[in-house]
């Protein structure tokens, strides 16, 4: 049996599906259903199967079947094109064609069976568990076609009919959706959404219908009935060009079709693969390791790290031992004043003491900046009046469940109000964003010196003011980054979330923006914080902080069922409901599982700190990761490997980010 066929030219129709007029347009074998939601596809839960595009009784129909429904396996397996016969459907503007590779990744799709027999199978017995999955569908019955995003896995399609259900996903192993596309053209107008790229809208050949829905849409900056008249005739050079001037969805225009060449042609296979696929190994990786954390490091230890001057020694032992255990809470007001960089590690006593009376007065004579502004000055000074009422918006209801914080006249809140407004002054360009407030906070609540407080902010800031930058571009990386990583770890599961429209990740937003603040009880939060801090094992942990949390969720996740909706509502109801010393365990097993694999792809080695990346990062890094390519460079080693920190409920506001824009590229 032939593993790789495809067909494109018209045949009359087999048993499978009998009927008069009867013609099979195109088939493509190797497209099979995943029908278990386990992190590893078993044998049985693959259903190979045949598509067919079939034209039957002026109407045509998308068909698929499992392999021993679908019919005469010597029709199946080696049709190939007739170029005998004078239909036009068999000229030479539809060669046989094959897209090109697809990794043979692992994909899941959480698929039931549908009751879409709409012609009877021949063979298939009633009770054929397999049998009980075909379905026929009549192309004028689709509202929209859904393609997966390129990475790690199999491409698959997912269809949706008009009355909103789903058929099962495709998942095409061994290539074959750009072709399918190409022929469902024929039939259909498929339009990318300008909220989707990968979203193609199904219109029928109808230019009155057609111009109406472009008109209610507002989709195109010219009259909609030129436009449709260029949709019949080049359909996908229309639909890309019009959207490209009203989305940057797309990275430019397509590029014109060559002289004497049809627009409907599909390219070579040699000169252009499956768009986003790379040829590229599968990144196998070990078992999980067992991860124990060590205690709190205590003063008598710290104690035992102070030499002559006061100067700390054996730091890289110290900040080891922070990481596999964190602090106990008498330490945390003077070791956070290193952690984050207000204190040198190598300097001495009487060097800080120093250092802290001069920042003590670069702090005030900042803070007298804004102090010596008056009313009628600030009234003209829109600026620093939109600070100040923002701060103080958002001070009036940050942590005020912790009793540091409690009370109407509490002057912790008005210590948060004069540094954050003083950080303005420090850094004009970023000046106040929401969510700053959150990681003040804990800050002060450890430090309780105002000065102190404000510099220990500073340096957190310098960690993650990129996360509040109006661009957002810092944070489009990290969630590309934070994909990246969830692709390598758990294919099926990144590929659910792509299928349930979850597949940005942007239900992570807030975690990464302000470091999980709102989603652990207070005094977690400060465990978690100076174990990220101490930026070991990589500069990326909170990303696998990330993965660590939805590792322990992916079951609940993919065995329930859930919709985009469900998932964010169930993302959002965790919150105070997560161990930190389970989650810095699975963190912790996740990175030695990563550098445990020899061919770990190298932009996954620069997110996890163990390689160089290989050219400057571009200056408008995409949401979506690059695709994995191996290198050799070895794995880093890990520090040593503490159990439960007690939890109390916490006050949580939303902040839930704009959906993000994919730039993912549109096919042509």
């Amino acid at each position: 049996v032939c593993s790789h066929w495809l067909s494109l030219g018209p045949r009359p129709l087999g048993p499978p599906l009998n009927g008069t007029c009867s013609q099979v347009v195109f088939e493509k074998g190797g497209v099979y259903l995943h029908t278990s939601a386990k992190k590893h596809q078993d044998p049985d839960s693959l259903i190979a199967g045949v598509i067919r595009v079939v034209e039957k009784d002026n109407d045509v129909l998308l068909h698929w079947a499992p392999i021993e429904e679908a019919g005469d396996s010597s029709q199946i397996f080696f049709s190939k094109k007739d170029t005998s016969g004078g239909d036009s459907c068999t000229s030479e503007e539809e060669p046989t064609f094959d897209p090109g590779y697809e990794p043979d990744w692992a994909v899941i799709s959480t698929v039931r069976p549908r009751p879409r027999h709409s012609e009877p199978k021949r063979g298939a017995e009633p009770s054929s568990p397999r049998g009980s999955w075909a379905f026929s569908v009549s192309l004028g019955e689709l509202r929209s076609i859904r393609r997966s995003k390129p990475g790690l896995s199999w491409a698959y399609l997912v269809l949706v009919t008009q009355a909103g259900g789903s058929l099962p996903a495709l998942h095409f192993h061994r290539g074959g959706t750009r072709a399918l596309l190409r022929v469902l053209s024929r039939y259909l107008l498929l339009a990318s959404s300008p909220q989707d790229s990968r979203l193609y809208l199904v219109f029928p050949h109808d230019s009155s219908a057609l111009s109406s829905s472009f008109h209610h849409l507002q989709l195109f900056d010219q009259d909609s009935s030129n436009v449709v008249s260029r949709f019949l005739q080049d359909p996908y050079s229309t639909t890309f060009s019009s959207f490209s001037r009203v989305t940057n969805f797309f990275r430019g225009a397509l590029q014109p079709h060559l002289e004497g060449t049809s627009p409907d042609l599909p390219p070579a296979p040699d000169d252009e693969p499956e768009p986003g696929f790379e040829v590229i190994s599968c990144v196998e990786l070990g078992p999980r390791p067992a991860v124990e954390r060590a205690p709190p490091v205590t003063e008598e230890e710290w104690a035992s790290h102070v030499g002559p001057e006061g100067r700390l020694q054996r730091v890289p032992e110290l900040k080891a031992r922070i990481f596999s255990g964190g602090l106990s809470p008498s330490l945390r007001r003077e070791a956070w004043k290193f952690l984050l960089g207000y204190l040198s590690w190598e300097g001495s006593m009487e060097e800080h003491k120093a250092h802290v009376r001069k920042k003590t007065d670069e702090y005030f004579r900042m803070k007298l900046q804004w102090k010596s502004v008056s009313p009628e000055q600030e009234r003209r000074n829109s600026l620093l009046h939109g600070y100040r009422s923002l701060i103080e918006r958002d001070v009036s209801r940050t942590d005020r469940t912790n009793k540091f914080y409690e009370g109407p006249e509490n002057p912790g809140l008005g210590l948060l109000n004069d540094i954050l407004l003083t950080y303005c002054m420090y850094h004009f360009d970023l000046g106040y964003v929401q969510g700053m407030s959150d990681l003040l906070s804990p800050i002060l609540y450890v430090t309780q010196n105002e000065v102190d407080a404000f510099w220990c902010f500073c340096g957190f800031m310098e960690l993650v003011h990129g996360n509040f930058e109006e661009s957002q571009e810092t944070m489009k990386r990290q969630l590309g980054q934070l994909l990246l990583l969830l692709r390598v770890l758990d294919p099926p599961l990144c590929d659910f979330l792509d299928s349930q429209d979850s597949g940005s990740l942007c239900f992570c937003f807030r975690w990464l923006l302000i470091w999980f603040k709102r989603e652990f009880p207070f005094p977690d939060v400060l465990r978690l914080w100076e174990v990220l801090w101490t930026g070991l094992p990589g500069p990326n942990l909170h990303l696998l902080v990330a993965c660590a949390i939805l590792d322990m969720e992916r079951d609940t996740l993919m065995l329930s069922g859930f919709g985009s909706n469900e998932i964010l509502k169930h993302i959002n109801e965790l919150t105070m409901k997560l161990s930190v010393e389970d989650v810095l365990t699975g963190a912790e097993a996740l990175y030695r599982q990563l550098t445990a694999c020899g061919e770990l792809p190298h932009n996954v080695q620069e997110v996890l700190g163990l390689a160089s990346p290989a050219e400057p990062q571009s200056p408008s890094p995409s949401a979506s990761p690059l695709p994995l390519s191996p290198t050799r460079a070895p794995p880093a080693p890990l520090p040593p490997a503490d159990t439960a920190t007690a939890t109390q409920p916490d006050s949580s506001l939303e902040i839930l980010p704009e959906e993000e824009d994919d730039e993912e590229g549109v096919e042509s």
